[in-house]
């Protein structure tokens, strides 16, 4: 089997920055143990698979796999489709926008704008707590703790000075579970800046993070007193994003940049 693939540079106007994300084209779905074994050969932090959806509901339907499990949801993953099935080169019949039905996340939407794209992620709220095994061991103790149900941690710093040496003990934060461990400081040259730790689920430092910025966006917006604010993900690679908080929605807006198209073979 030859499985049509795309390697994309999410939240990124050049290549080799923003967040990596493979995207798979599928007749059907494969066995999920298929999925997930491909999820751990292009060992990426993410790879989104989709098959048209039949059930009228939406364009597609998405799913992600990380290398070690499927989870929830995925911004930057989902940001990289609609790049792939947007553009008319790739031939899907899709213009200005597409949706995707997914299993636990709702429907999906990305669609042009004029800095690129924009993803609509479903906002995740988070409500203020307290943590003290993850603060210490995270390199620095924020200034407020807010967590959610959903296991998305956002740690507030003083300063970005402090979120970008943050030398975290990722692999004791990894043992207390998959959660996202956002922390986040008013930025320099952005608004916002951040960085995302995610060891339990297989990514020690993301690169890119929609989903944080899906907790981030209302967070930010009630401190920041307005919907929309520019953000910048402080990893290795960078990224730049823009946020804007539109009712139960988070608009997460960013370039894509297609790095490699071929197929992927799947021996029969």
């Amino acid at each position: 089997m030859n499985i049509p693939y795309w390697h994309v540079d999410a939240f990124a106007g050049r290549p080799f920055a923003g967040n990596q994300a493979a995207v798979m084209v599928l007749d059907e779905w494969l066995p999920d143990a298929v999925l997930q074994a491909i999820g751990e050969e292009n060992n990426f932090a993410e790879t989104a698979f989709l098959v048209r959806d039949a059930s009228d509901a939406a364009d597609w339907e998405l799913r992600w796999f990380t290398p070690q499990m499927e989870i929830r949801l995925c911004g930057h993953a989902t940001l990289a489709s609609g790049h792939v099935l947007l553009d008319p080169a790739n031939g899907f019949g899709s213009t200005d926008r597409v949706t995707f039905r997914t299993r636990k996340a709702g429907i999906l939407e990305v669609r042009r704008s004029d800095a690129g794209y924009e993803v609509a992620l479903p906002t995740i709220a988070t409500q203020a707590s307290a943590w003290p095994e993850a603060v210490a061991l995270l390199g620095a103790v924020p200034v407020e703790v807010w967590r959610s149900d959903d296991r998305y941690g956002i740690y507030l710093f003083d300063s970005e000075a402090t979120v970008r040496g943050l030398d975290p003990d990722l692999r004791a934060l990894g043992n207390l579970g998959d959660d996202q461990f956002i922390c986040t400081a008013p930025g320099a040259r952005t608004d916002v800046v951040s960085r995302v730790f995610v060891p339990g689920g297989g990514v020690d430092e993301d690169s890119v993070t929609g989903s944080a910025h899906a907790a981030l966006t209302p967070f930010w917006a009630e401190k920041l007193g307005r919907n929309g604010f520019t953000a910048y993900q402080a990893s290795a690679r960078g990224g730049d994003l823009t946020c804007r908080l539109d009712g139960e929605l988070a608009w997460l807006g960013g370039q894509c940049v297609t790095v490699v198209e071929g197929r992927f073979y799947l021996p029969g």
